[in-house]
């Protein structure tokens, strides 16, 4: 007979499917949130089912928003000449903690990974070249805030040259950041000095 009740070794399991998670801290989650009680775990599944029910993509840059277009690309009194470039939706949260950056932004969405079979096709690069090309558009100048790693100096490059016939300025963020770094875990200082000491690629 299992010493653990079916129903909370699924919800372990689940749960493990969340970045971060092993399976001892999946188990200790699983036991807590029933031990709650009924009320508690009611609130996290009306949560659950309002994220996943209001939630979507911004149709303008493709931040997660509840709204469309989102509280950033409606917000008129942002610089529409900038446009930074992030692959995920927390780097936009990252970049905003940070301060100081007041354009507008374009999630990607992933990286260029040949390795994986991820070309420029599977992340949002066409949606950035018709949205930098588009007429009476007023961007002059694209940041490209990919992570200094690999996959996020290969997408930079890629972006850089798809870019290039457009006219418009294409920088990259400063290297404040560390090789290998993730932009989620840069802390603030860091962040808003590599946007300020943006280089330009040519």
């Amino acid at each position: 007979m299992p010493v653990i009740p079916e129903p909370i070794n699924r919800l372990a399991e689940e749960l493990r499917r969340l970045p971060g998670v092993g399976p001892k801290t999946a188990q200790r989650l699983a036991f807590h949130l029933v031990v709650s009680g009924k009320e508690s775990m009611d609130k996290l599944i009306h949560a659950l089912e309002e994220a996943r029910d209001k939630v979507g993509y911004c149709s303008v840059c493709g931040n997660l928003t509840d709204i469309d277009p989102c509280g950033v690309c409606g917000d008129q009194k942002r610089d529409e000449s900038l446009l930074c470039v992030v692959a995920y939706p927390k780097d936009v949260i990252a970049i905003e903690r940070a301060g100081g950056y007041r354009g507008f932004y374009h999630v990607l969405h992933g990286y260029i990974e040949p390795l994986k079979g991820i070309g420029p096709e599977e992340i949002r690069v066409r949606e950035l070249v018709s949205r930098v090309e588009a007429p009476g558009s007023k961007i002059r100048e694209v940041i490209l805030a990919t992570n200094p790693d690999i996959d996020g100096e290969t997408t930079a490059l890629y972006l850089a040259k798809a870019l290039k016939p457009s006219g418009v300025k294409v920088t990259r963020l400063a290297r404040g950041l560390p090789f290998g770094a993730d932009l989620d875990y840069a802390d603030e200082v860091t962040l808003a000095k590599s946007m300020e000491t943006r280089r330009e690629i040519t």
